[in-house]
């Protein structure tokens, strides 16, 4: 996967982390997974 793909992944999960926290989302399970994936992604750029 090209690098451009995984920072716009990473871009747009962060957006949805963010939005979901804003709207006080109780999805406690959908959450951790879209932090994992984030995690997931800073680790395979080595941002993290």
């Amino acid at each position: 996967m090209a690098i451009n793909q995984l920072e716009t992944n990473l871009a747009a999960i962060t957006t949805t982390i963010a939005h979901l926290e804003k709207e006080n989302c109780e999805d406690i399970e959908l959450m951790e997974k879209l932090k994992k994936e984030r995690d997931r992604l800073l680790k395979e750029l080595k941002i993290q």
